[in-house]
């Protein structure tokens, strides 16, 4: 029987992390990029890894960050998958050895047809280039900043088909996670500010509901 995956992103306190690996978390997101509100050093990142069980995967979040910024987290930490959010090219995130997760980006709910067009074209041309990515993780485009925004999707915008795995983001939290699961049958979900009393510090009480509505999906 298919499992979704579960993926909690922008943790910068240990006990988070501790909260995150009981309730069931699959995989957890660390944010590598100042102007994130949930942005964490190499030695806050080091601490939170020291948390991770075996089998619970890492996952390091960049944007349009530097080689050296991302071969320095790389080999201090080792992450299971790098995330790229930025504008950053296939040939760029093939370069440092470790497999990559690329975000892209669904048309805002309300977009004119063009717009919707052009967006979807967008997609499948980065999809295109990004062959060799271990998976595409699709949000909402957003002028609030880079992941976390809450920004929801167009579940009838869903691709029906990918070669790779879908990881969804954008507006999830415990309320509605399921019904999205259902529309879309997505590899993995991607929560951050769903789960959040205050962008950056986590709820235990929505981590664990929000798990919970996952597994009951």
């Amino acid at each position: 029987m298919f499992r979704t995956r579960i993926k909690i992103c922008g943790l910068t306190r240990r006990e988070d992390v501790q909260v995150a690996v009981r309730a069931g978390a699959d995989a957890l997101g660390l944010v590598f990029y100042a102007k994130s509100p949930r942005a964490v050093s190499l030695e806050q990142a080091a601490g939170l890894m020291r948390e991770l069980p075996p089998m619970v995967a890492s996952v390091a979040l960049f944007v349009d960050a530097q080689p050296g910024e991302i071969e320095a987290v790389v080999q201090t930490l080792g992450p299971s998958l790098l995330q790229f959010h930025g504008a950053e090219r296939a040939s760029f995130c093939e370069q440092f050895g470790v497999p990559y997760m690329k975000a892209l980006h669904l048309p805002q709910p309300g977009a004119s047809a063009s717009a919707r067009e052009q967006a979807m074209a967008a997609l499948a041309s980065q999809m295109a280039e990004h062959a060799n990515a271990a998976a595409f993780l699709l949000d909402t485009q957003s002028d609030k900043g880079r992941g976390g925004t809450g920004e929801r999707f167009d579940s009838a915008l869903w691709p029906a088909q990918s070669e790779r795995p879908l990881v969804m983001a954008g507006g999830l939290d415990a309320s509605n996670v399921g019904r999205a699961i259902a529309a879309c049958q997505p590899y993995a979900v991607d929560v951050s500010s769903g789960v959040e009393s205050a962008p950056g510090l986590k709820c235990a009480a929505q981590i664990e509901k929000f798990v919970a509505a996952v597994k009951d999906a």
